[in-house]
């Protein structure tokens, strides 16, 4: 049989169940489920970008922003730049992983994000971190994020809104990733 295109299927696992995001769920098809992000900046005024960013989240519709970590200073990683504002948001949305993905990356254009140097600085940087329990793993989205494991400037406040998410990958919860890593360089600025 000759195919004229190439067909791709893409599979989602998760603990519970497989989900095929090829073609993607439509929202009005899910039911909510609980997602974390990452927030962090070192350009312009980045206590008003991170508060902006949590405010266009929320306005969206399919997300609702549940929890806000307090702010955090950090050293930034890579060539020498400012150091970060960091946190973190759980919300519930009606997205899926691929949509959501598609929305940080709308906002962080919004706020001015150029993508010129890995680990560069950014006037804002979104990443989401877990979906539920999914393990998406896709050439443009790896869920849970592959490198929160090893960054405590994510574990810290991603402990303060889910410290009892498991990462489906480790099968250990926040709390527990969070005690292999050294904390010292992580300080609370912002409630």
């Amino acid at each position: 049989m000759n195919l004229a295109g190439k067909i791709t299927l893409e599979l989602l696992r998760t603990r519970k169940r497989f989900v095929y995001a090829d073609p993607p769920l439509l929202p009005e098809t899910m039911t909510s489920v609980l997602a974390a992000i990452a927030l962090g900046s070192n350009l312009g005024d980045s206590p008003r970008i991170l508060s902006e960013a949590i405010a266009h989240l929320d306005s969206t519709p399919g997300i609702s922003v549940q929890q806000t970590s307090r702010w955090y200073q950090t050293a930034a990683i890579g060539p020498p730049q400012p150091d970060y504002l960091n946190g973190c948001a759980l919300m519930q949305v009606q997205l899926t992983p691929h949509q959501l993905l598609e929305r940080l990356l709308e906002i962080e254009t919004q706020f001015g994000r150029i993508r010129r140097e890995r680990w560069g600085p950014r006037t804002l940087d979104l990443d989401l971190l877990f979906y539920d329990d999914t393990i998406v793993a896709t050439p443009t989205l790896e869920v849970p994020h592959p490198r929160m494991r090893e960054r405590a400037f994510v574990l810290v406040p991603l402990a303060e809104v889910a410290p009892d998410w498991v990462d489906p990958v480790s099968g250990e919860a926040v709390r527990q990733l969070l005690q292999r890593l050294d904390i010292s360089g992580v300080q609370t600025l912002y409630n």
